[in-house]
This record gives C-alpha cells, structure tokens and sequence, in this order.
C-alpha cells in the first residue's frame, strides 16, 4: 500500500495510541487490496453499550484513552446501554450504571461528540453526497450511502475508531465507485405504505441478497424515515450497507443483468407473520433506528389524552429529545404513561433484566435482533395499530 509522508510520519508515531490506529488500518488495506489511503470528513463510533461489549471493551477504550488517543475529525457515538438521565427511574443496575459512564468519560477523554445515536445524520453529522467518511452502525451506514450519497464502509468498532484518530480509512470496497452498482434487482408490486411495510420489505430483502447492492422498482414514494426503516431491517438480515429506489434516491436506469426477485402482496402479508412471535406485548418501543421528530409527533398525536396499557418507550437522540421536550411532546407522551428516552434503544439497553419478556415494535431491525440478544417475543406492526391496541 502507497503511503504519503504524513500517513507514514502516522504510522510511526510516539503516541502509541495513534500509532496502534493507523497500523490496524494498514492490515485492514492490506487484507481487502488496497491500494491507499483516503482521507475522511467523519466518523462513527460504535460499541458503546456496556451490554454489547462487557469489560473487555471498557478496559480497551479505557486504555486507549489514556494512551493519547483523540479523534482527528468529527466523530459521533453511536447509542449506549442506558438513558445517562434516567436510568435509575428505568431500574437500571447500578453497576451497569458504572460501566457504562465509564464508557461515556472515555470517550469524551478522546473527543468523541458524546451524541449516543444510530441516526447521526439527524444530530448533526450530515454528510454530503460523495464525501468520504468511516461509519459503524449498520443502519447509519446504510443511509449515508443509499440516501445521502455518501460513501463508506460497514466499519467494525475499532476499525471507525482508528479512522476517526488517524482521519483516513483503506480505499477498497464502497469507497470505489465500480463497486456502487446494484447487484440484484427487487420487483416491488405490494402496495408499500407504512414504515413497517417498508421494513418488511427490508426483513425480507435483506435475508435474500445477503451483502449484495439491491435495486428498489415499484416503489412510488419513501420519506426519510420510511427509507431509514427499509436500509436498517436489510442490514439486520442481511448485510446490505448500499441500495437503490428508483425515482427515489437514485436517476439510475433498473439494471438488466442481475438476478430478479418480485416483492408482493404474499410476501408482504408472510414477512410480518415472520417477525411476529407474541400476542400481548407488555412494552411497546418505537424508536429504532432512533426517531425523527416527525416520528415524535405522530407517537404524541396518537396517545395525546389517553392512557396507556402497556410500557411505552419513544427512543431518540438528546438532541431530538431536547426538540420535543421543547414543543411539548414529550409531556404529552409521558402523560399518557409513556417515556421518551435519550441515548439508548431496547436493543443495547438491558431490558430482559428489566422484567420483559415481550416487546411490541414498527422496526424490523428491532424485531429480528430482540429475540436473540434481549430474550424477547416479539409483536410486530406498524406504529398506529401497536399504539391503538394499549391505548384506551
């Protein structure tokens, strides 16, 4: 692999800690072919969550703080395992509690902007279309390439922290253009039209072009959470990290010779039978990837003057949160028996420890990892019918 003189001044550097970083980044090069370096505009961090990455992971970042490590460019961290304002309300153990702030003091140490969110495009972290950058989560991953135009990798943990350290990344994989070009081509003649249809959509997608580049026909319209619902369930079945909706976010023609597979009313109706496995949900939780504020708003003009039956967990970003508490919506929640939660989702939160053992969810995302990492029964629906059937 080329290097300039400041990646090898990098690569050689007496801060161990960003020396350690851009050796890992020229193994990873070396492995998958590349020939470079590139510089990015930003980063990711993921592994956050002391659920996720136990011990080992908080002394790694721990250490690494205190070897001198320090993001070179903006970089976001992706959700932790608790709500840091409201963890004891939510039964939180405190010696989780501990770990987890240890996490946070960590990355703080090292100059990560302490946003806890799998959407930081909706917190700031923007990036435009054909800028370089080094993400983690795979559903953020999959928005900045597919809607945003942006072009990254699906980064390990300590592969996005080394790019945010050393600000470059290996040039290989969806960083060159000749491999952003939809592999498989998906006929969509279901009628698509809530959030959860689109995540159906993905569910099923993503379990059948596995990490290939799909090509959405059909589909006559998709805001941005209806394609942050879509991307998220693909890479959580699948590991889709780039598609494409004609008409939607891209110019580009359906292409011809690439294997076809048609999405329809069967399929549709099939896949929600498939992520559902409980009747009677004892918490809802609408917010993963992390709601938008128009999200918000509609969850608050559902509930607004009834009373729930059921727990109700609203999972944002702080920066979100701090829009709703604003405008009112996260009182009218809370007043219906709901909560609006900051920095956490049901996923990396420890919610089997919690008491539950069946969630009701919209995200197709949640619904395929909860049964596995949080021991859960799932009910899976779109956002209006789940809220009507606990609200009274």
């Amino acid at each position: 692999m080329h290097l300039t003189q400041h990646e090898e001044d990098l690569l050689e550097s007496d801060n161990d800690a960003v020396r350690k970083a851009m050796e890992l980044l020229v193994k990873l090069g070396d492995i998958y072919g590349a020939e470079e370096m590139i510089e990015i505009e930003s980063a990711q961090a993921s592994g956050i969550s002391y659920k996720s990455i136990g011990d080992p992971g908080v002394e790694f970042l721990e250490g690494f703080a205190e070897e001198g490590a320090e993001a070179s460019v903006p970089t976001f961290a992706n959700p932790a395992g608790m709500d840091f304002e409201r963890w004891e309300e939510l039964g939180i153990d405190e010696a989780f509690a501990e770990k987890q702030k240890r996490i946070r003091d960590a990355l703080k140490e090292m100059g990560i902007v302490l946003s806890f969110t799998c959407t930081p495009y909706l917190a700031g972290n923007l990036p435009r279309r054909g800028q370089h950058v080094a993400w983690a989560e795979s559903s953020a991953v999959s928005f900045v390439n597919s809607v945003v135009g942006a072009k990254t990798n699906r980064e390990g943990g300590p592969s996005a922290l080394a790019a945010a350290i050393t600000g470059r990344t290996p040039r290989y994989g969806l960083h060159l253009e000749e491999n952003r070009q939809p592999t498989f081509r998906i006929d969509v003649e279901a009628n698509i039209e809530s959030q959860a249809d689109f995540a159906a959509l993905g569910s099923w997608t993503g379990r059948l072009v596995e990490d290939g580049k799909p090509y959405f026909t059909g589909i006559n319209s998709g805001g941005t959470d209806d394609l942050k619902a879509l991307g998220a369930a693909m890479a959580a079945t699948g590991a889709v990290a780039l598609h494409f909706v004609e008409g939607v976010t891209t110019e580009m023609e359906p292409p011809e010779n690439v294997e076809t597979a048609t999405f329809g009313e069967g399929e549709l109706q099939a896949e929600y039978e498939e992520l559902t496995t409980a009747d009677d949900p004892e918490l809802v939780v609408i917010g993963c990837p992390h709601c938008s504020p128009e999200e918000i708003q509609d969850v608050a003009a559902t509930v607004e003057g009834k009373t729930l039956s059921s727990d109700l967990w609203v999972c944002t970003s702080a920066s979100v949160k701090t829009w709703a508490d604003r405008n009112g919506l996260t009182e009218t929640i809370e007043a219906a028996g709901g909560k609006v939660l900051a920095d956490t989702c049901n996923v990396v939160s420890p919610i089997e420890e919690l008491g539950y053992e069946s969630s009701a969810t919209d995200s197709a995302k949640a619904a395929t990892y909860l049964p596995g990492f949080c021991n859960q029964d799932v009910a899976f629906n779109d956002k209006e019918a789940l809220l009507a059937e606990v609200t009274e």
